[in-house]
Order: C-alpha cells, then sequence, then structure tokens
C-alpha cells in the first residue's frame, strides 16, 4: 500500500507543477464600460401647414413653389394670390446632439374628382440642437392645365433622429 501512496503523492505533484506553469504564464486587462444616454428626440407641427394659396389653373400646366419661409412663386400660366405657408415644426432632444431632418419626397393632394402632387423640401436636413430647435417644409406644387377646382388636400410625414 505505501507504493500506492507514493504513486499517489508523485502523481498529486506532477499535477500541481504542470497547473502552476500555466498559472505563471497568465496575463489579465481590464477595460471600462461605458454608456451615453440621449433624451428622446421629439418632432411636433408648430400649428403652420404647408399651404399654396388660391391658384387659378390656365390653359397650361405650371408650378407653385413655396420655400422654407413661406413665400410663393408662381409660373407664369398660372394665378396665384392669397397667404402661403410652409409648413412648421419644433424639435427636442438633448442639447448639443446632432439629428438628422428627412421627410417624405413628394406629398399627394387629393380634390373632389382629381389629385396633384407636390415635391418637398426642408429648411434643413441636420440640426444642432440648442434648446431653440425648428425647422419648415416648402415644396412645389405641380398643377395641370384646367386643374379641376376644389380644395385638395394631402399628408407627409417628417423624421428626425440622431446621428
Amino acid at each position: 500500500m505505501t507504493k500506492f501512496i507514493k504513486a499517489a503523492v508523485a502523481s498529486s505533484v506532477l499535477v500541481a507543477s504542470v497547473m502552476g506553469a500555466h498559472a505563471a504564464n497568465a496575463a489579465t486587462a481590464s477595460a471600462d464600460a461605458k454608456a451615453n444616454i440621449l433624451q428622446q428626440v421629439t418632432v411636433t407641427s408648430d400649428g403652420s401647414d404647408l399651404d399654396f394659396g388660391t391658384i387659378v389653373s390656365g390653359a397650361s400646366a405650371g408650378t407653385v413653389a413655396v420655400n422654407a419661409a413661406g413665400a410663393a412663386s408662381c409660373s407664369a400660366s398660372i394665378v396665384c394670390s392669397g397667404s402661403t405657408t410652409a409648413a412648421g415644426f419644433n424639435v427636442s432632444g438633448t442639447s448639443g446632439a446632432t439629428v438628422d431632418v428627412s421627410t417624405d419626397a413628394t406629398v399627394t393632394l387629393t380634390g373632389p374628382t382629381d389629385t396633384m402632387s407636390a415635391s418637398l423640401t426642408p429648411s434643413a436636413t441636420s440640426i444642432v440642437l440648442d434648446g431653440t430647435d425648428a425647422f419648415t417644409v416648402g415644396g412645389t406644387l405641380s398643377v395641370a392645365a384646367n386643374q379641376a377646382d376644389g380644395a385638395y388636400v394631402g399628408s407627409f410625414d417628417v423624421t428626425v433622429s440622431y446621428q
């Protein structure tokens, strides 16, 4: 039995020395874990809609362009009157962060018997938030020759997201 005990002790010493050799070659490093929390970004209408005003269509097609400030210009083939406005939006989020602004490319305005299409143009494509953040959306409305009369309405979406 003594041979058995000697063999067991020798095996234990051998296993301990092998394990010790691996531990001597080990290395350890550390790193930090980080997170940057941003306030939820929101966008809301300021109550002003994109309004192309009152338009008298003619024998030729034409366009009405409303810029980001709300001023309109009409092609020679149509007559424009009334007040015009660009759509306005307010943005809130974490001050100092940058957000991207995007809109639908076009909006379809539907009337009693017909439709018209307008391309959309935001006043900004990115904003660095500072607490007084807003943008507008203007557009160019295509009016067909002898466009059917009536009130035309359509809606479009804007999206604001952190970069």
